[in-house]
């Protein structure tokens, strides 16, 4: 059985979704940079130098782990877009793969160096990495936060603990209007994550008519804030994976009670 073939067979059987985590620490090599396509060399050329060959990294590494499951080579996946299921604008809604044909979800998220790339077959799957020293941003709690998430915040001890929460509540949000395919268009505010909650939790989705979604925190020795979201009532199991090693080296068992 080929290397593609288990991993297909372990992902479909487990209904959960393997999450894969990297890191671009080093320029891509010519070779790697010939496997982006046309339009993805072209968003990297329009980046600085250092995010531009970050990008390329993230989405180098997305064609090489997809390649896993697909039994193809990584130059020959081609990518395209769900229309947004709200405006049907095809510029931002779900990331999918159109060759070869498959019923493989996946979705990507990268933070300076870091990388997160969340791969499934048993439905939307949205994930979010952001980097814990990055901050809030000026104004963002305001715009992101509802009345209740502010009210939490306000009640932490220093700006260590209210950063963790914000952040928290960003990236858990990220991660659902990422699975449903609207970005941040969507109303944040109108979303609560309860990030006084470890999780897993259940959340609706943003504006009220997104759907319902389990979101839980991933665990990483990076310093990161990671969420993923799958849809309510996933069973399987979310597998961490790391980039470059053969056996899975992290379980996340699912939880039978998340609250919502």
């Amino acid at each position: 059985m080929s290397t593609a073939e288990r991993e297909d067979r372990a992902l479909r059987s487990s209904g959960g979704v393997h999450l894969w985590q990297g890191a671009t620490h080093a320029p891509p090599s010519a070779a790697d940079l010939r496997l982006l396509s046309a339009a993805e060399r072209t968003v990297m050329h329009r980046r600085s130098r250092t995010d531009g060959l970050r990008y390329a990294g993230a989405h180098i590494a997305v064609r090489r782990v997809l390649a896993r499951y697909l039994g193809v080579a990584p130059a020959g996946i081609r990518f395209g877009t769900t229309p947004c299921p709200w405006c049907a604008d095809p510029r931002h809604g779900r990331p999918v793969v159109e060759a070869p044909h498959t019923a493989l979800e996946f979705n990507l998220s990268h933070a300076g160096p870091h990388w997160a790339l969340a791969v499934t077959c048993a439905g939307q799957v949205g994930v979010d990495v952001e980097d814990g020293r990055s901050g809030i941003p000026a104004g963002a709690t305001s715009l992101v936060l509802s009345p209740s998430e502010l009210t939490h915040l306000d009640s932490l001890p220093d700006d260590g603990a209210r950063e963790a929460a914000f952040l928290r509540c960003w990236t858990r949000k990220e991660a659902v209007v990422k699975a449903i395919g609207v970005g941040i268009t969507g109303d944040l505010k109108s979303m609560e994550v309860h990030p006084e909650d470890p999780g897993p939790l259940v959340v609706r989705g943003t504006d009220g008519d997104g759907g319902d979604w389990l979101v839980q925190d991933v665990p990483n020795h990076s310093g990161l804030f990671v969420a993923l979201a799958r849809p309510a009532g996933s069973a399987g199991p979310v597998v961490l994976r790391a980039e470059g090693a053969t056996p899975d080296h992290s379980l996340l068992e699912p939880f039978a009670s998340p609250r919502s």
